[in-house]
């Protein structure tokens, strides 16, 4: 087992317990924000695609930073706040996150593009059959909503 596998089951095993003891939605707040994602790959183009839910995010509190085998999409939704507000009932969840996507191929880095739309950030990644390591800041194209 090599350091990048040992790192990877230590990330999943504290995602695994992050979740595990969030409390439950009828109980109250919970603890972390973990914004659901879907991940698929296609053959042509060769590529990765990454969905995110993030509604009421807004995608300049958003970071991605992507390596040739694990994507990280971290920010924070932020709760609004208005003078004398009162909560009858809070579902909401609010906060910072953190996820890290390990991905199933080798992406390129520098050829990956995301953007924004209506709540949901889709970051595209062509895989590669060879990439030297290191990682990459990807921006965020923000799109009208419709």
């Amino acid at each position: 087992m090599t350091e990048k596998d040992i790192n990877r089951l230590q990330r999943e095993v504290r995602e695994f317990f992050d979740e595990l003891w969030q409390v439950p939605r009828f109980a109250g707040a919970r603890r972390v924000l973990r914004p659901h994602v879907d991940c698929y790959h296609t053959d042509d183009p060769h590529e990765l695609t990454v969905v995110v839910e993030l509604p009421g995010i807004d995608p300049r509190d958003v970071h991605i930073v992507a390596t040739e085998r694990e994507l990280t999409i971290s920010g924070e939704r932020k709760r609004p706040r208005h003078e004398g507000q009162v909560f009858q009932q809070m579902e909401i969840d609010y906060g910072a996150f953190e996820r890290a996507v390990p991905l199933i191929e080798e992406v390129d880095p520098e050829g990956a593009n995301a953007s924004y739309e209506r709540g949901l950030l889709t970051i595209v990644l062509p895989v590669v059959e060879q990439r030297p390591p290191g990682a990459v800041n990807v921006p965020i194209e923000v799109k009208a909503g419709r």
